[in-house]
């Protein structure tokens, strides 16, 4: 467990988004990737945070444009999907 209580609250808030897909996404992105962020990032991410699930699974999946509050590398990240982990035998390519 971290021992840092910022990115403890931040972590616990990633993963309790209010439905398992939005706990997935957001979390899983947060567990892949905040390692390597900087206080920039996690201030952006606690941004994140404050945003209805709806739109930033939206942003995610392509199907809305990010709000350009939200513009740069991490959106761009968080859209590549790759830290989601699918069930065996489904896969992310369209046939």
């Amino acid at each position: 467990m971290d021992a840092d209580p910022y990115r403890r609250k931040l972590h616990y808030r990633a993963h309790h988004r209010g439905t398992r897909e939005a706990d997935a996404m957001v979390g899983g992105f947060f567990d892949h990737c905040s390692a390597e962020w900087g206080e920039a990032e996690y201030a952006w991410f606690e941004r994140l945070l404050e945003e209805q699930d709806v739109d930033i699974m939206a942003w995610a999946l392509g199907t809305a444009e990010p709000d350009p509050a939200f513009a740069g590398p991490l959106i761009d990240q968080l859209m590549q999907l790759d830290f989601i982990v699918l069930p065996e035998g489904l896969s992310t390519h369209k046939s």
